[in-house]
This record gives structure tokens, sequence and C-alpha cells, in this order.
């Protein structure tokens, strides 16, 4: 970190760390690779080719991630002095500082995605544990510690620090924050600036109560990266492995979401991510998609995003029960899109309607549990016909998982090659209502399951290939970045087959 002469500063500096500060090459896909570990690229190809830094004034990103944004806007909405900083320039805005806040996806690379990965590779941390422990380890924050800042974390991977308590006292964090923290954090923060923090629990889980309202949940005031617009929270599905089902479900009105777009448009972005945890169930209570609720949505953010729109996750079960609203999405999010096709992640978990119905028995529903195999089949035939590419997930290694439901799905994958998906693999970890099971070890896998990676692997060599050379159409670096990502998928097929994994 560089010093300057610049002094500008704030009471809070809100940063997360420098996988999250970056756009991905607009690219959402792409944050899957912050989930690996240095290995088999060197640190700085890869931050190049899956992370490079966003692009800032003076250490202030033009745009950030969503949820800083969200506590940014609540900051200065309440009269707190705030300022998101690059993690890259925080040398310049720590002097006077008296809290510093951290928002962390995946901060030691126990989430799913990651452990699988360092599970097969077994080569070390993950590049989001990597980068934000760079940040606790600079020579600046430390001496600001010193000088009595404050260290607060938040963010959907602070769930690890739990099983980690000596970290967060080795490295003076002063709290870490576990919920929706809008109601909570102007006490949080006043604790710590005026008593020290010293009647702060260590870990704070924020209560049902305090869950904030939509009236209570400000506006974002400025640009949020890849123009990710949140549209709600909280998932009716209930499944027992799933954090968010353990939240409330609320949706925005639709002048709610149209502020925060005009804030992005009005700084140049013309695409954008349509975000919550089932899009297709935008507006309602229950499980059933109601068109009449969707359009109004998706003709909004194809008024301001003109140049397209993607989902961030919908489900296997939404797509079958309203198939209109895909095609709806189809005819106004690709015209004009810099891209043929969109993205979502899409929650496949297993082939098994026996596994559905004990670990996840919403998953399937308006159908019966039963149907979930030919679901997973007409739902990607769906989105394949209308320009949508899923980046679809399967866990193994559940507590009620058995033999007969790996070979269930298995037989499911074989059924589901021809369509255009990137499958991606993940070991059980716990979370949700099944947060106090044993973790799934890689040392468990057994030859099913080590089957199921095969097919896994092979399947996103296969389509990452055709994906990567329709990426992008159009950009100045297209050509740059797709030939990199190419030779990547190209290394992966070499490993995948020293390691008898293709």
């Amino acid at each position: 970190m560089k010093k300057t002469n610049q002094p500008k500063t704030a009471d809070v500096l809100i940063t997360a760390d420098r996988t999250l500060m970056s756009d991905h090459h607009g690219s959402e896909f792409l944050g899957f690779a912050t989930c690996i570990p240095p290995y088999p690229l060197r640190t700085s190809i890869s931050k190049s080719l899956f992370f490079p830094p966003i692009k800032n004034t003076q250490g202030i990103p033009r745009a950030a991630p969503y949820g800083l944004r969200k506590i940014e806007a609540t900051l200065l909405k309440n009269g707190l002095d705030a300022l998101v900083v690059d993690p890259d320039h925080l040398c310049r805005y720590l002097p006077n500082t008296k809290v510093l806040a951290i928002s962390v996806m995946d901060p030691f690379g126990w989430g799913p995605a990651s452990s699988t990965f360092m599970k097969i590779l077994k080569k070390g941390d993950v590049f989001s544990s990597i980068f934000f422990k760079k940040i606790l380890n600079s020579k600046e924050v430390k001496e600001a510690k010193e000088n009595g800042l404050k260290i607060l974390v938040g963010g959907p991977g602070v769930w690890e620090f739990k099983h980690a308590p000596e970290f967060v006292d080795k490295n003076g964090i002063d709290c870490v924050v576990n919920g929706e923290a809008e109601l909570v954090l102007l006490e949080i923060i006043k604790q710590l600036v005026d008593d020290n923090g010293s009647d702060l629990p260590k870990f704070l889980d924020v209560p049902m109560a305090s869950t904030p309202e939509l009236e209570e949940i400000p506006e974002i005031i400025a640009p949020s990266i890849n123009g990710l617009i949140e549209i709600g929270r909280g998932c009716p599905r209930g499944c027992k492995f799933c954090e968010v089902a353990l939240r409330k479900l609320r949706w925005y009105p639709l002048d709610k979401v149209e502020k925060e777009l005009i804030v992005n448009t009005k700084n140049g972005q013309l695409t954008g991510i349509m975000h919550a945890e089932d899009v297709l169930l935008y507006g309602v209570k229950g499980v059933n998609p109601d068109l009449d609720k969707l359009v109004p949505m998706f003709e909004l953010f194809a008024k301001y995003y003109t140049k397209g729109t993607e989902w961030s996750h919908t489900s296997i079960a939404a797509v079958c029960a309203c198939p209109k609203a895909v095609e709806k999405a189809n005819e106004l999010f690709i015209h004009g899109s810099s891209k043929p096709w969109f993205g979502v992640e899409i929650g496949i978990e297993t082939g098994s309607p026996s596994l559905i119905k004990r670990a996840m028995p919403a998953k399937a529903k308006p159908f019966k549990a039963e149907e979930w195999p030919e679901l997973v089949e007409k739902s990607l035939g769906i989105l394949q016909d209308n320009s949508v590419v899923p980046a679809c997930t399967l866990i193994t290694g559940l507590p009620e998982e058995r033999e007969d439901d790996i070979i269930k799905t298995l037989e499911l994958l074989d059924d589901i090659k021809k369509y255009r998906a990137l499958i991606v693999p993940l070991f059980f970890v716990p979370l949700g209502r099944l947060k106090d099971r044993d973790w799934f070890s890689a040392e468990e896998t057994n030859d099913l399951q080590k089957e199921l990676l095969k097919k896994c692997l092979a399947n996103g060599i296969h389509w990452g290939r055709d994906l990567v050379r329709g990426y992008n159409k159009g950009h100045v670096y297209s050509p740059v970045v797709n030939r990199s990502l190419l030779a990547f998928i190209n290394l992966l097929e070499f490993i995948g087959k020293r390691k008898h994994l293709v």
C-alpha cells in the first residue's frame, strides 16, 4: 500500500477484499474462480483474468459490491461520516478513522464451492481467504489498530468466524455481525466509537425482531458492481442446508427498485443483474410465480439496462411452473445485449426424489418430489430455448444422502449433459438448520462421488469452451480475455486428466 499525501478520511471506512471489489470482467460467472487456490496459475495472472481491480479515483471505487452500498447508505442516511474505499488504497484514508468495516464472502475458504475445490486440489488457501487476510495483515491496518482503530466484520461469510474464534482475537476484530444489519448497525458503530465496544459481543447474531422491514432498508446512493440490484430478500422453500431459508421473505416495490436503477444508469451502467434468491417468485408469498407481477419488474430493468439484464438465482420448479416468464425475459433482455445469452445460478442439488423429500421438501413445489428428475430436464430445456445459461449446483455429502441418491444423480447427469449449463459440484457444508452436523471430508469421497466429480468436470470443460466463444462480444478486451479463458480451460483439462478426473 503506497502512501500518498491524500488527507481525506472518514469516521467509518467500508471495504471488502480484492476478490469482491472487482467486476470480474462484467461476468458474475467468473466470480466462481475466486473460490480456487492460486494453482495452477500465478496469483497475478488469476487476478488479471478473474478479479481485476475495479476502476477507482484516488482509491474511491467507481462501483462497489451491493452489500457495501447498502451499509454506506444506512450510515450516510443517519448522519455518519462513512466512505467506501478500495482495499488497495486504505492507507490513504486510515489516519483518524475510527472504524474499519469489512464485508466478507468466504474469509477462510470454507464455503461450499471453496472447500470443494481446496479438498480436490489440496493446494492451500483460496483467493478470497488470501486477500481478506491481506487486509488485516497490512502494516497500515496494524498501525491504525494500535492507535485505536476498531474493526467490524459482516457479510454472507461471517458464519465461518464461529469456527475460528482464536482468529478473531488474534487479529483484533472487535465485532462480527451475522445477519441483516440495517437496524442494528448504528448502535454497533456508536458503541465502537463512544464506548470502545466494551459491551459488544465478539459475535452478534441479528435477532429476527431486528430484521428490517422494507421501508427500513435504504436505497443505494452510489453505483453497485455489475449493476446488481436486489428485488427481494429471503426464500420460501426452506431447504435444510440453506442459511437464507432462515430469513424473512420480503419483495421490494417497483418504485424502490427504480430509484436504484437510476443511480446505476446515471453513472453509465447499461447492463445489470436482478438479484433475489428466486427471481421468478417475485411478489408472491408462496412458490407459484405470478406473471402479472414479474412482467412489470422485467420491463423496468429492460427500460434502464438497455444492454442486457441477468438473474442472480432462480429455481428449477419456478422455471417449470412459469415458462412464459422465461420467454418474456428472453424477449426483453437479450435484444441489444453484448452476449447471446444471459446467466443465472440455479440449484439442482441432487437427482434423487427421495433426498429431495428428506432434505429439501419444498424444493419441487408446486410439483411433487417424485417428479424432480423430469423437472430438472424440463427446466434446462426451457432455459436453453430462451438463451439462458444456468450455473447449476450439486451437493454431495449431505447427512441424509445414501448410495442410491448418488446413483440417481449420476443418472440425471447423463440425461442432462446435452443442455448448455455449467454444473458445479459442492461438498456439504453445515449451514442453515444443519449447522450442527459434521462437515463432509474429501477423504470420505466414495467411488460414486468421485464419478460424480468426473462428470461435472467433463461437463464444465465441454460447455465452458462453448460459452467463452460467445463471451462479451464487442468489448475491446474480449479477444484477450476469451483466449486466456480458453487457455485456462485447456489447463484444467490437462490437470484433470493427470488426476484421472476426466
